[in-house]
Parts: C-alpha cells; structure tokens; sequence
C-alpha cells in the first residue's frame, strides 16, 4: 500500500502551491485548488480503508489485522541504534483516522467556499487548511514516537495560524498565542517523557515499542525509579501531559474555548477530527504500554478524564456563546474518551474501553463537526454568536434547523443515531471497570443532553429577535456538508466497529448492555424535557433559577474562575516574580558585564592608538625604554 504516502503528500503540495502562489490566484481558483486536492487525499483514504479492511492487504494468515508499513526511510541517526524515521504506519486505529481527518476536512474545504466567501485572505485560509491536514495526517500514520512529535508540533503551529487568521482583532490574537503557549508547556512534558522512554528502550518505533505486551519496555525500564515511581510511570505520564495539552484535560483546557476566535469552520476542524482528538489517540498508540508497563498511568487518566468532563458540562450549561457552548462540549467529550482507554485496564476485557473510545473518536467527529457547521449556518445568517440574538429559527433555515437536531440527538445518546451506540460502550466499560467513574459519566450524559437542547432550543425556538426576522438558510455549498454529515451521524452507529478496532487487532464482538444503556436514554430523555421546559418557550424560569443559585451560577459563568487562576499565575507569579527579576539580571548583569567589558577595550584602544603612530623614533625609543625597565626589573628579582 505505497501509495499511502501521496495522502500525506498532496495536502503538503497543496500549503506550497496557495502558499507561495496565492498572489497570482483568484480566490475561487485557490479554493477549487485546496479542495480538489482534499479530495483526492480522501478519495485514496476510502481505497485505504477497503483494501486494509476488505481486500485482505490488512489481514493475516490467522485473521487479525496486520501493522503494515506504507512507506520508511531513515531521516537522521543519533546513535547506532536510535534513529527517526519519517515513513506510514497502516494498522485499525491509523487508518480509521485517515478516513475520519480527510471527510471532515474535505467537508470543511467545501464548506468554506461559502462562509468565507468575501473574506480578505481567502488564498491563505485555504493554504492553512492544507497546513492542518498535511500536519494531521503526517500525525496519524507516523511509525515512531518522534516522527508523531514532529508532527506534533506542526499541529500545534499551524492550529495557531488558523485561529488567528483574523489577525487584526485583538482577541483573536490573544486566543493564537494562548493556544500555543498553554500546549508548548504540555508539549515539553511529552518531549521529556519521549526521551526517558527512548533511553532505557533504545528506539523510538511504535512497533518495537508496543510489541509483545510492551515487554520491551516492561523489561528495560521496570528497575529503575524516581521518587518512589517507576520510570516508565514517569515516561507514560510526562507523555500523557502532551496529550492532555492537545485534547484540552483540567487544567490545560483553557486555551480551547477561546480558540473560537477563529472562523467557525476552523472550530470544527480542530475540535472534531483533528488537534483535539490527538491526545486520545496518543494515548491509544501507545496503549500496550500504559496497560502493561504502567497500568497505574491509566487510572490517572481516567479520573482526569471524568473531572474533565464534570466540570466542562457544568460550564457549558451557562454560556451564552453558540461556539463556547460547543467548545465545553467538546471538552467533555473528548474527556468521555480519556476516561474509556483509563477504565480499559481495569478488570474486565481491556479491549471494551480501548474500542469504545476508538468508536466514540469516530462518531465524535462527524456529529461535532455538523454542530460547529450548523453554528456557522446561524452565525452567517444572524451575524452573532449570541443565544440572544437567535430565536424562532427554524422556519427561516428548515435544513440547518433538522441537520442541527439530528446532531443534538446523537450527541445526546439518543437510539439510534451514532452517538447512542459509542456512548454505551464507554459507559458499559466504565460500569465493568469503575462505578465512581460510570456515575460521573452517566450524570455527564444528562447534563449534555440539557445543555445541547438548551442551545437548540435557544436557537430554533422561542420569540424570533430582530435580527432572526432578517435570517434566510445558508447557501447550497455550505448545505451539502451539513447533509453528508447528518447521513453519516445516522449510520455509523451500525458499523460492527470492535470488528475492526481492538487494542491487540483481533477482531470480537461488542454487544449493546441494556441496562446501561436504558439508563442512559433515561438520563438523556430527563435532560431534553428540562430543556424544553425551560427554554421552548419564552419564560422567566431560566432567570428565576439562576437567581436562586446565586455565586454558583456566576462562577459557572466565569468558567469556575480557573482561567482567573492561570491569570494570576502567569502575570503575577511566573512574569512578575520570575521573569521580571530574570529579565533584569540579563539586562544589567549579564549584557551590563559584558557591554562594560566592551566599553572599557574601546576606551583602552582610544587612548593606546596613538603609539600606532608610523615614526620608526617612535618605536626605536619605546623599545629602548621596554628593554631597560626589563632589565632593571630582572636585575631587582
């Protein structure tokens, strides 16, 4: 399966081309360009998935999945044995994310042509798109740990040129260099762990890595310790940092919500398929690892998951803001797929929580993604991202208002669109593995299904505000994505997912627990009809309740003042305390040495210059004078 490379290679092609020749195109030119080519990149990801899946390229003599290498060469060699590679990794989980990234970012590129029609620098949004997805990509199929950090950081890199694009709005600005700072100091943490890991296993390969049970580095790395932990616990949680960075966990989230600064289809690129799912599927690359070399990794990232998504639902339930709204959403959610692969090693089959959090990232991304497009529908057509502002809708935009309603169910976990049979499996495992974590899951799932009806409601329902009256449907190329991804919110749920994705890529059988799952559809059911309770119709209940709940509310409100916390941190501790006194030591001793050092040569040079003088007298007496004050002084010693 060579031909996996030119996945990678054409959205690389296509950053160069609207890069370097945006200025000689016309906007629509660049946009066929960037989406032609998206297109294709899927068109050879869906030939991926049905040679690996069904034309036997992906299947071994024994009918589990191989690991298949597309394509490796060696790019640098740092010792004899640890080198970085640059290649394609074929397995379940690499080549479901190829057909997952490419549809929705093609969605996205088409998408676009229409809500960003008009916009200064249309050639350069297209060309960051092609940036994000090459980067995405090159994620995904990387054969060793330091090819996906490579990666890694071109995520990270081109995620703050997308969310800046408007770059001349402050807030903007300051939501690009908040997103990169908050996931370079998660990203530091991932880089170390990446070099103890390398170190005691001598590779940097996923497939060395994770082989046998992870025994390589069970064996290289289970005597020595530090601070009363293994290094392989340290390893696998200084890596888990860089995940938790990317996928937004407490306390690294608070660069995720203002990230909607960017234009609304750059949200759902980054908070469908793309940036924000890279953590969980770091973690589930290297999950052997976590399970056998430090299984007590995994119950941390459980708990940090269900605190994430406690505390993300929680906060969402307050905004006001359609994107913030999503963006707590999306926190959660991709918590609901931490807390998955965390419960996956504990008690049970390990392969439940690993394959329903697989299956969760997979339906995720088309239902989150028809959310942050249906927003944008709104947004375009009222010209606000306030709750405020909407209203009455749903006559005015008939399909955007179903497409939106189909999402909301689906992230709801209502039967039997996709996310009911994802969400089941996470909650079946947590039940199978820990009871405290299925309860905050399982209260999660309510609060979701509130707050998402809360948005719809707002939003479709209740008295029309002025500018809703002036509202009409979005046009047919920005429709179209949201119809492709309504269809695929609705059948992906019956795709016989554990068939194809499991932790040891044999193939088992998944079956729906209906005990949790009617409790689930109970809970969701509670959490719609309180939504339309409050907010069907136009009512006072929604301000009398907020009201009696008084300083609860308006902490919710201000994100439980953790983004008040970092502030304080940064600019009175770390800048004023730190670096201030940092800075001024390099100002007046470090440059003030060594600029008195220069000062005082020059003024030596300036008043010994004149002995340089040309006169032969000169230089006969000074070396007169030089031999006798040598010679009397040879004559005192």
């Amino acid at each position: 399966m060579e031909f996996t490379i030119y996945i990678i290679l054409v959205p690389m092609l296509l950053f160069f081309v609207l890069a370097l020749g945006g200025r000689w195109l016309g906007p629509r030119t660049a946009g066929i360009i960037g989406t032609a080519g998206m297109g294709a990149a899927a068109l050879l990801s869906y030939i991926a998935v049905y040679k690996y899946f069904f034309a036997g390229a992906g299947i071994g003599p024994d009918g589990n999945y191989l690991t298949v290498t597309g394509f490796n060469a060696q790019w640098l060699r740092l010792t004899d044995s640890l080198h970085i590679d640059m290649g394609v990794l074929l397995d379940p989980i690499s080549v479901m994310m190829l057909a997952v990234v490419t549809t929705v970012s093609l969605m996205v590129h088409i998408y676009s042509f229409g809500y960003m029609k008009g916009e200064r620098g249309f050639q350069r949004y297209y060309a960051f798109l092609s940036l994000f997805s090459f980067s995405m990509l090159g994620l995904v199929v990387a054969t060793n740990i330091f090819q996906m950090y490579i990666f890694w950081e071109l995520v990270g890199a081109s995620s703050y040129l997308l969310i800046g694009f408007y770059y001349t709005r402050p807030a903007a600005v300051a939501a690009s260099k908040k997103a990169f700072i908050v996931t370079r100091f998660a990203d530091f943490g991932f880089l170390i762990g990446i070099l103890i890991l390398s170190y005691c296993t001598k590779t940097f390969d996923f497939g060395a890595i994770t082989a046998d049970n992870a025994s390589l580095a069970v064996r290289t790395m289970e005597g020595s310790s530090f601070l009363g932990l293994s290094s392989a616990t340290w390893a696998m949680l200084l890596i888990f940092m860089g995940g938790a960075g990317k996928s937004a966990m407490f306390p690294l989230h608070i660069w995720l919500p203002d990230a909607m600064e960017g234009p609304t289809p750059v949200s759902a690129l980054i908070h469908a398929a793309t940036m924000v799912v890279a953590g969980v599927y770091l973690v589930a690359r290297m999950f052997p690892v976590y399970l056998f070399a430090a299984p007590q990794v995994l119950t941390v990232i459980g708990y940090v998951g269900a605190f994430t998504a406690l505390f993300a639902a929680i906060i969402a339930m307050v905004q006001t803001d359609i994107k913030r709204v999503l963006a707590f959403s999306t926190i959660s959610q991709i918590a609901y797929m931490m807390v998955a692969l965390g419960v996956s090693g504990m008690g049970g089959h390990a392969g439940e929580g690993y394959t329903a959090s697989m299956f969760h990232l997979f339906t995720h991304a088309f239902f989150k993604a028809l959310l942050f497009l249906g927003a944008g529908a709104v947004i375009h057509a009222v010209h606000s991202n306030e709750m405020e502002h909407m209203g009455g809708l749903r006559k005015r935009m008939p399909v955007t208002h179903i497409t939106f309603l189909v999402a909301c169910l689906a992230i709801a976990g209502i039967p039997p669109l996709s996310g009911f049979f994802s969400k089941d499996e996470i909650l079946s495992a947590a039940m199978e593995g820990d009871k405290v974590l299925f309860a905050v899951l399982w209260i999660v799932a309510g609060i979701t299904a509130f707050y998402m009806f809360r948005l719809y409601f707002r939003i479709f329902w209740g008295r029309e505000s002025e500018t809703a009256r002036h509202a009409h449907e979005a046009p047919a190329v920005m429709l179209v994505p949201l119809a492709v991804l309504a269809l695929l919110t609705c059948v992906t749920g019956f795709i016989p997912f554990s068939r194809f994705i499991s932790p040891d890529n044999a193939p088992y059988a998944l079956g729906i627990n209906w005990g949790v799952a009617g409790a689930s559809i109970a809970i969701g059911i509670a959490g719609i009809a309180l939504a339309a309770w409050l907010y069907m119709r136009d009512s006072e209940r929604p301000q009398r309740i907020a009201a009696r709940m008084g300083g609860f509310y308006k902490a919710a409100k201000r994100r439980l003042y953790i983004d008040d916390a970092w502030a304080f941190l940064t600019k009175n501790i770390i800048f004023r305390r730190i670096c201030a006194p940092i800075a001024w030591f390099d100002r007046h001793v470090i440059d003030g040495t060594w600029c008195g050092i220069a000062n005082v040569t020059q003024r030596t040079s300036e008043a010994i210059k004149g002995i340089q003088n040309g006169r032969v007298q000169a230089y006969a007496l000074l070396f007169i004078i030089s031999v006798l004050l040598i010679t009397i002084i040879t004559l005192f010693i």
